[in-house]
Order: structure tokens, then C-alpha cells, then sequence
């Protein structure tokens, strides 16, 4: 074993019998370059990569290549998804060398952390037109030792760039949401939902601005290309058919296949898309789809701790998505002749198959069955499921992240309130507790549990995305710790991760160990920005409060991080999405002691459109909110629709709660 034996990663521990003298990211790891006079080989990935896996099998575990890696370089391995802000400051530094990034990220810096060149997935030996690592290893090596100004430049250059940056974008207007939305709408694919070509993403920040405007303004390409992507990810392989949930990517342009690993993250910012459009349109195919991803989360990802696992590999028995596919051969042996025609006939299933001769179960091209045949096919599924549960399954990456675990607690809340599934809320109420008692970390949580080892400090992200899962839960609750906790982890941002000088919430807490330049991303990845959520948080908090210093603070940050937003529309849905949430948000005001029956009526509602204010005393609204005029004829009980600063008139029948909602938005036009 090397000294990964001692990590807490199942990602770092996948490696800790390679003949790599692999070392995790710190100080000791840096002055033993300084020390050697060798430069560090940085390796980054993640447990559920198959690139990674490739990589590590043809050279980590080739014992010549090892002698060379260990003879020439201090070798440090991260997990991205343990040390996210480590991925993030040295994939920039990637990309400022005109490479387009990916996993396993492979950097080479100097004794000081400094980068000087790097690539991604190296092949042993020289093919696919890349260089050979070998031989990369041997070549960097030697400039390092017989050049160090080439190095001392090469890094002076990158540093420059990443500070660079870093640099405020110029001010500009508020953005045009109509605008933005028709624009976005226009770059969907057409044919097959998702943003052109290959490989294909689920970007579900887009998909949500497109559906908030939609719903919005009625707008019906904004409606139709959230739907038509939605409906072709349902149809498509990147969603698994039998066991529910949804892969990370598709590598083609038509949702075929997928790059087999499933992400929590994913999933938890799909639920609640699948559940809105659902109950919109009342299509049982992406009921069905909600339906699975929770199946999914239930079966697969459960940990004795009442939280989630972070993620499944793509591989299981060393081949990407042996565990998924079938043959035409192995259908009818499990179900027997008749049933598998049937089968195959409507999930694309044929003796050449439609992918390295194996079938990806889709629906992208078959029929859509009759309601006696789709019940048949429930239960042909279920059987296959079972055939498919003796096979050998995908590594489980186990560890307990508390960002991806608030996305899902929240997506689990919201869908739970949209199709009324209340065996949903109590899966979220066990994830949350365990996040929030057991990873507490102070008045802050730790980013990351496995083993009963935490990884502290937590991450912005960590913070507002548990922050967004508590509101959630207030909201369908009522419960005021869960907004106690939200308010407590929300300031804490403000105090501890909140740049002065641009705004801006940093990856990372002011106090944190330094790198290269600290993270102050504002984009979207694969998950939502921490800016974007903390802003919605905010907006969210401010209304529940009504207190004019919370609604000041939310408006402020927001209007900070519009900038990056306005330069890039794009790439920031989460904060057009908070954006669109401070315009156009209605408020439902709960009051009076009988309220609890109007809350189911509200969280069936769109959530991405309103805010939740549980009032259970009339004179707990400040005098100057709009509905305070109207609180004392609330009687036993009643909710009040309030929207740009007026309110409806009480509403004080359940049912008529949806019908004030849209009157509201109609006067608003």
C-alpha cells in the first residue's frame, strides 16, 4: 500500500495499492518537491470516472511507469469532488492552455504549487494523437531540471492569466429575461432537446429558466423546448429504464448513450423538473421518470446514515455500462419469447443491437404502448430489474457530501409538494438530519462524511444548498428550526465567504488554506452556482421575515452578482433564476391557526414561481407588508396572494388557491 491507505475518499482509496508513491494535497506533499528539487505531478478524478479508471489501469498501476513517476515527480491525487476548490483553481489554469478539460486532470506545477502545463487522460504509449505519458513524464522532467526559467515562465504566464480572470466584469443593466429566455430557446436542439450536439448535457439551470418562463408569460417555445428535452432524456438511453434515474451525459446528440455513471447531483436537480412538467402536462412518461429517480435514490444510494452516496461508477466488472445494457439473446431468456418481443418491440432491443453490439434500452424511436400493453411492460420491467440485480453492480462512491445531499433533499421536498408524495418528505427529513447534526462543524458544516471522518471546513456551496434544503422543508413543515438553520447557514456566507470588494461568495471560507488564486467561481457546472442559490435563499428568507433589512440585504447581492450573470448568460441560469424569482415571484401568505390547510394546496403549486410565508399570527406581518391590511380577516384561516408589492383579497377555500395565483399573475402583465 502507499500512503492513500490512511484517505478518507473511496476515489483516493481505489488507488492505494498502485506502485505510485501517491501522496494527498498538503504542505508535507510541497516541501518534499522543495526538498527533492522535483516538480509535482497533480492527478485529479473522481471515484465514479471512467477515464480515471483507464488511465489508472495502463499506467498507476503499470509498475515501469510508476518507477518513473515516482523517481522524477512528487505525486500528489485529489478527489475533485472532496477538494472541489483544488479541481476548480488548476482545471482554469487547463483551460488558460486552450485545452478543453475533463477527468482525470493531470497537472504539472512546481515546488510551490504553481502550474507550468497539464493535460487530461494520457495513453501510455503514443496513440489518439496524444503524446505517450511515458514519455511526457520523461520530457517534463527533464525542462524542469535543465530549464527552470522555460518553467518559471510558463507558470508566470498561467498565474497572470488565472489572476486575470479574476477581474470584475464592467457594470451593466439589469438583464432582459424575455430577452434571455427566447434566446436560449432558440440555441435547443429542435430535433432532440439539450443544447446542439455532442456530448450532451442535461443543463437543468436552463431547462428551469426556460420552464419559469414559460409558465410565466406563456410563452410557447420557452414551454416547448423544456418539455422536448425533458421528454427526450425520459425516452432516451442516458435514462435508465429499468432502475429509474439518469446518467451524467449522453456522448451523442440524441440522449442514446450514456456515459454510464449516475450522479446524485443530477438527479437532484432533475426531480423537480420532471415532477413540475408532470403535473403540467400530465404525461405518464415523465411522472414515470420522477417516479424512478427516487426508486433510484431508495435502492441505490440509501446509507445506513439516512443520507445519500455521492455516486455510481460507469464501470463494473472493468467494461463502462456492463451492468445496463442487454442483448437481444439475453431478453428472451429472461422473459421467454413472447414477452421479450414485446419488450424489445418498444425499448429498442435487436440482435445487432444499438451500441458495440449490446442494447441500451430507449424509447427514442418505438411506439408509445396502449394503457393495457404499458402496464404489461411495468411488469416485464420489474422482472428484468430483478434479473439485473444478480449481475455484478458499478462501484458505489459512499462517501456523504453535503452539497449534493441539500440538492437532493430539496428536489425530493418540492416534487414531493408537486405530486403529493409524502413518504418522499420523511426520506428528506432523515437526510437533512443526519447533514445537519452529524456534519456540523461549529456553527458551519464539513463538506464531506465517510467512515465517521469529516472533511472541513464546508464549501460555499456546502452552506447554501443546505440552506435552500431547510427552507424547503420549513415550507412543508412549518417547522421553524428548519428556517432557523436556514437564516443561521445563510449569514454565515455573508460573514465568512463573501468577497468585500467584487461581492461575490468565494468557494472557500476567507480563512481557508491558500492556493494558487482564491475560487470565486460564478457559473454553473454539472450543479448550481452557491451565488445563485444564496441569492434565491436570500429572497426567500426576506419575504418569509418581511423585514425591509433582509429584503435590502437579498436585493444587494443580487444586484452584485447580476453582473457576471448579464456578461454570460449562459453559463448563469442559478442566478437568472433567483433574478427571475425577485421579479416575478408571488407570495402566498399562511395565516391564522387553520393554515395547515391550505399548505399541501401551495406546495402543489410551482415552486420555482412562489414563495411559502407561514404567518401563523396576523400580527406577525410588519405594518407596511402589503397583506397586513387583509390579515385580521383571516379568520380561522386563509392565504393571501401578494405580488409587486399588492395583495389579492383572501383566498379562503383551498381549492380556489391556484385560480388567485394566476388572477395575480394576469394583473401583473
Amino acid at each position: 500500500m502507499n500512503r492513500l491507505k490512511h484517505a478518507a475518499s473511496p476515489y483516493l482509496l481505489q488507488h492505494q495499492h498502485n506502485p505510485v508513491d501517491w501522496r494527498e494535497w498538503s504542505d508535507e506533499a510541497f516541501a518534499e518537491a522543495r526538498a527533492s528539487n522535483r516538480p509535482v505531478l497533480l492527478s485529479v478524478g473522481y471515484a465514479a470516472c471512467h477515464w480515471c479508471h483507464v488511465m489508472a489501469h495502463e499506467s498507476f498501476e503499470n509498475p515501469a511507469i510508476a518507477a518513473v513517476m515516482n523517481e522524477l515527480f512528487v505525486n500528489i491525487k485529489v478527489d475533485r469532488e472532496e477538494r472541489p476548490d483544488i479541481d476548480h483553481v488548476y482545471m482554469s489554469a487547463l483551460h488558460t492552455l486552450g485545452e478543453q478539460g475533463g477527468w482525470p486532470l493531470t497537472m504539472f506545477l512546481d515546488s510551490e504549487g504553481a502550474p507550468f502545463w497539464g493535460g487530461t487522460y494520457f495513453p501510455p504509449t503514443s496513440r489518439y494523437g496524444r503524446p505517450g505519458f511515458i514519455d511526457v513524464l520523461r520530457q517534463i522532467s527533464g525542462i524542469y531540471r535543465s530549464d527552470r526559467e522555460r518553467i518559471g515562465r510558463n507558470a508566470s504566464a498561467i498565474g497572470d492569466a488565472l489572476q486575470q480572470s479574476l477581474q470584475r466584469a464592467a457594470q451593466v443593466g439589469e438583464p432582459d429575461l424575455d430577452h434571455l429566455a427566447s434566446q436560449i430557446a432558440r440555441r435547443f436542439d429542435r430535433d432532440h432537446g439539450g443544447l446542439g450536439g455532442a456530448p450532451k448535457f442535461p443543463n437543468p439551470g436552463l431547462i428551469e429558466l426556460l420552464w419559469r418562463h414559460g409558465a410565466r408569460s406563456g410563452d410557447e417555445a420557452s414551454r416547448e423546448a423544456a418539455n422536448h428535452t425533458l421528454t427526450q432524456m425520459a425516452r432516451g438511453g442516458i435514462h435508465d429504464h429499468l432502475g429509474g434515474g439518469f446518467a451524467r451525459y449522453a456522448v451523442d446528440e440524441r440522449w442514446l448513450v450514456p456515459h454510464f455513471e449516475k450522479m446524485l447531483y443530477d438527479n437532484a436537480q432533475l426531480l423537480p423538473l420532471y415532477a413540475l412538467e408532470a403535473a403540467r402536462t400530465g404525461d405518464p412518461l415523465l411522472l414515470e421518470a420522477a417516479d424512478g429517480i427516487v426508486a433510484w435514490l431508495k435502492r441505490d444510494m440509501l446509507l445506513p446514515e439516512g443520507a445519500f452516496a455521492a455516486s455510481l461508477d460507469a464501470d463494473s466488472e472493468g467494461e463502462e455500462g456492463k451492468f445496463y445494457v442487454w442483448t437481444l439473446a439475453g431478453l428472451i431468456e429472461s422473459l421467454g419469447p413472447e414477452d421479450a418481443a414485446i419488450f424489445a418491440r418498444h425499448y429498442d432491443v435487436t440482435a445487432g443491437g444499438n451500441w458495440e453490439g449490446h442494447a441500451i434500452l430507449n424509447r427514442l424511436d418505438t411506439p408509445d404502448p396502449s394503457p393495457e400493453i404499458a402496464a404489461r411492460l411495468a411488469g416485464l420491467r420489474a422482472q428484468l430489474l430483478a434479473m439485473r440485480s444478480k449481475r455484478i453492480p458499478p462501484g458505489r462512491d459512499d462517501k456523504i457530501l453535503a452539497d449534493w445531499n441539500g440538492l437532493m433533499i430539496s428536489g425530493l421536498i418540492r416534487a414531493a409538494g408537486i405530486l403529493n408524495r409524502k413518504d418522499w418528505i420523511s426520506l428528506a427529513v432523515d437526510a437533512f438530519r443526519f447533514v445537519a447534526e452529524s456534519m456540523a462543524d461549529g456553527e458551519r458544516l464539513a463538506h464531506s462524511y465517510r467512515a465517521g471522518r469529516l472533511i472541513a471546513p464546508g464549501f460555499a456551496l456546502d452552506h447554501a444548498a443546505m440552506a435552500e434544503a431547510a427552507l424547503a422543508l420549513h415550507d412543508a413543515t412549518g417547522e421553524q428550526h428548519y428556517f432557523d438553520l436556514a437564516e443561521r447557514w445563510s449569514i454565515h456566507l455573508d460573514q465568512h465567504y463573501r468577497e468585500a470588494d467584487s461581492g461575490f461568495l468565494r468557494m472557500t471560507r476567507a480563512d481557508s488554506a491558500a492556493l494558487l488564486v482564491v475560487p470565486r467561481p460564478t457559473h454553473d457546472d454539472a450543479v448550481p452556482n452557491a451565488n445563485g442559490l444564496h441569492a434565491a435563499n436570500l429572497l426567500r428568507i426576506a419575504a418569509q421575515t418581511s423585514l425591509p433589512e433582509d429584503r435590502r440585504r437579498a436585493d444587494h447581492f443580487l444586484s452584485a452578482i447580476l453582473t457576471a450573470a448579464a456578461h454570460a448568460p449562459m453559463a448563469h441560469g442559478s442566478i437568472l433564476n433567483a433574478y427571475d424569482l425577485a421579479r416575478n415571484g408571488v407570495e402566498i401568505v399562511l395565516a391564522g391557526p387553520t393554515r395547515e390547510s391550505f399548505r399541501q394546496t401551495a406546495l402543489a403549486l410551482p415552486h420555482l414561481t412562489t414563495m411559502l410565508i407561514d404567518c401563523p399570527d396576523p400580527d406577525g406581518l410588519p405594518a407596511d407588508h402589503p397583506a397586513h391590511a387583509y390579515a385580521r380577516q383571516a379568520g380561522t384561516g386563509a392565504a393571501f396572494v401578494c405580488l409587486h408589492g399588492r395583495c389579492l383579497p383572501p383566498v379562503t377555500e383551498p381549492n380556489r388557491l391556484a385560480e388567485a395565483v394566476t388572477s395575480a399573475r394576469i394583473e401583473a402583465r
